[in-house]
């Protein structure tokens, strides 16, 4: 790894850290491509049995992609984009073998509430904000969002977040069952910590099958299909030219709908 992603493993527990706090953790393709090899790691060590991801330094935990890079986007890197870093990544997060938690700490926007979703159970501290914006810089979720959102918190309030772009803070992702659990900041380390040893205690096999089982029951291959084209597809449009520009410029976008 570089210093880009660190991977950790204390017994049977591997840590995974996006280590971009400057840009508050944001993925841009160099980060997906090592966050993806980090799991891969985890995954092919026998000796782990349940795995963390974090994201570096206060205030962040996966503030999303790589914006200034998709204002240059067309439909054909949209499309290598999402088959290669963007769902891709998430979709192998998502069928890790092994239990997985999301430890969120901090701002978990577009990519970050995506990766997070991806992951089995998410803890978060009281300073955690979810959401995903995309919508307001005329995109829409390619990494899963628009599927694992709407099996985590059912589709009427999935489609509030989604086509609004709100985002929500830690209790009321507690409250919607966006994430599992909030603790306070001073307990939150233990608490992670003592869930990731509880998951590694339990039969190994046993929890894949029923990971698999519980996949099975979400059938959203595709959904997932369509989200990937379709997330692609606005890459060729200006009102994503808009969008991006408008947030790097610090400005509210004016779409035309073209």
């Amino acid at each position: 790894m570089s210093d880009r992603v660190l991977l950790e493993r204390r017994e049977q527990i591997a840590t995974i850290t996006v280590n971009r706090p400057e840009k508050r953790n944001s993925m841009n393709v160099a980060t997906r491509k090592e966050l993806r090899a980090a799991f891969e790691t985890a995954v092919d060590d026998d000796d782990v049995r349940a795995i963390v991801l974090r994201g570096a330094g206060e205030g962040s935990f996966v503030a999303g992609g790589d914006i200034e890079a998709f204002s240059e986007y067309d439909l054909v890197d949209g499309l290598e984009y999402g088959e290669t870093h963007g769902q891709a990544l998430y979709n192998y997060v998502a069928d890790v073998p092994k239990p997985t938690i999301a430890a969120v700490d901090g701002y978990a926007l577009g990519g970050g509430t995506e990766i997070a979703l991806a992951c089995d159970i998410r803890l978060a501290t009281p300073d955690a904000v979810f959401g995903l914006p995309e919508i307001t810089i005329g995109i829409i979720p390619g990494g899963g969002g628009t599927q694992r959102l709407v099996h985590a918190i059912g589709s009427g309030l999935a489609r509030e977040l989604i086509l609004t772009g709100r985002t929500v803070d830690a209790d009321e992702a507690e409250d919607i069952g966006l994430v599992n659990h909030v603790y306070p900041d001073e307990e939150f380390d233990e608490e992670v910590r003592e869930l990731a040893t509880q998951l590694a205690s339990r039969a190994p096999i046993a929890q894949q099958l029923a990971k698999e089982a519980m996949d099975r029951s979400l059938n959203i291959e595709a959904g997932l299909d369509f989200e990937r084209l379709a997330s692609a597809l606005l890459f060729a449009t200006d009102d994503q030219k808009e969008g991006a520009e408008a947030f790097l410029e610090g400005r509210e976008p004016e779409f035309d709908g073209k």
